[in-house]
């Protein structure tokens, strides 16, 4: 049996909560809203937000370099821009057309950004300039998963599918018909032998890597649209969360269910819970929903 502890809320965007991002420091991490506010917190002081950076559109998607000490503040309809944790100060930024973006994940020397315009932008991190364009769909790139095993970069799309490209030579190699509607989360497994995907369709599923991404399990796994999924540090565990208010707890090694944290059992989000980031701080768990707010929970096991 697991327990659940709500450890503290947050408060202090206007706007909902969009994105979570770890920092170098474990008890720290950082968010993003539709205010355009990027704020850094300390779970070790609880509700003692420090404003990094304010820009003028809302933000989706974030990415922390630990070598620089810079985060990547993707800006819808703006671009990208990089910020000094240090001095907050902005180091540069990179115009990009007026889409949304939703998702950054940097490998190496490259950053790829997804695009509501159906493009993946593909960055050179050292020279801060573009390197391609991927346009594979009409419809928006939702969320990006790197594998550096297989060396293969996952792209889910809001016409359904996720497509898998080299991450070398940036083609595309196989075209997934993964789900009913928009494909919003994609995370490999740490072992990278499986990756799993939520949608619009509220649907979890398993893809096993090493036989082509075949289906190996699909699951009901919320009433509503999943919005993201989080491993645990030590990989035994991972999170789903979803517009249905709920966080989902599961067994990385079977995929059953084994907690259900909401707002009537857990004092949990009152809308749309958006991002999920798994911590390496007494192994806390943060949520961000459009209520505003951003929780935090504990996890026990009862024998």
């Amino acid at each position: 049996m697991i327990k659940v502890e709500k450890i503290d809320t947050f408060t202090g965007h206007r706007d909902c909560v969009y994105t979570l991002e770890k920092s170098g420091e474990v008890h720290r991490f950082f968010s993003a809203a539709g205010d355009g506010f990027v704020v850094r917190w300390n779970l070790q002081k609880p509700d003692v937000g420090e404003l990094i950076a304010k820009v003028g559109h809302s933000v989706y998607a974030l990415a922390y370099l630990p070598q620089e000490n810079h985060l990547w503040v993707a800006e819808n309809f703006e671009g990208i821009h990089v910020i000094d944790i240090e001095t907050k100060q902005e180091l540069r930024s990179l115009k990009l057309a007026p889409s949304n973006y939703f998702d950054i994940q940097i490998y190496k020397n490259q950053a790829f950004l997804a695009g509501g315009d159906g493009i993946i932008s593909v960055i050179d991190v050292a020279s801060f300039s573009f390197r391609k364009h991927i346009k594979a769909s009409d419809m928006s790139v939702r969320c990006l998963a790197i594998n550096p095993v297989e060396r293969e970069l996952a792209a889910g799309f809001s016409d359904n599918t996720i497509k898998i490209f080299d991450l070398t030579t940036l083609e595309l190699k196989q075209v997934i018909a993964a789900h009913n509607n928009s494909v919003f989360t994609i995370k490999y497994s740490p072992d990278f032998k499986f990756l799993l995907s939520g949608s619009r369709d509220a649907r979890l599923k398993i893809w096993d890597v090493e036989q082509n991404y075949v289906l190996e399990e699909e699951i009901v796994a919320h009433t509503f649209a999943i919005n993201h999924i989080s491993y645990q540090p030590n990989n035994k565990r991972f999170a789903t969360c979803s517009m249905d208010k709920s966080v989902k707890i599961w067994d990385a090694e079977t995929f059953k269910l084994l907690k259900v944290i909401d707002r009537a059992r857990h004092a949990g989000h009152g809308t749309s819970v958006n991002k999920l980031l798994w911590t390496e701080y007494e192994d806390q768990i943060v949520s961000g929903s459009d209520d505003r707010t951003i929780s935090v929970w504990k996890l026990y096991d009862e024998n």
